[in-house]
């Protein structure tokens, strides 16, 4: 079996070969869907970064404000650190890739 990484800045095309793919049957895996499921309200994930970045980065309903943590981590390159290495090993171990 060949795994294909599929890269691209914005408006690359991204969307339009993983679309491509699914319609010839190609299993695709969203980094960005299984990244949103780790910050998912009661997650281990969702755990660490309210622990870490407080509960005021969440909304009424529990979810993480996401813009609101996306200003906290852009403002700071250790705190975005922080987060993508949450995220990284959640995603990781969420995702039965390990």
């Amino acid at each position: 079996m060949r795994v294909v990484g599929l890269t691209g800045g914005i408006s690359s095309g991204k969307s339009t070969v993983s679309n491509l793919f699914k319609a010839h049957g190609i299993p695709i895996v969203d980094a960005d869907v299984v990244a949103r499921n780790v910050l998912k309200k009661g997650t281990g994930g969702w755990r660490k970064v309210v622990a870490t970045f407080g509960d005021h980065i969440l909304l009424d309903n529990g979810e993480v404000d996401r813009p609101k943590l996306g200003q906290i981590v852009f403002a700071s390159p250790d705190k975005r650190q922080l987060l993508n290495r949450y995220r990284c090993l959640c995603t990781i171990y969420n995702s039965g890739i390990l």
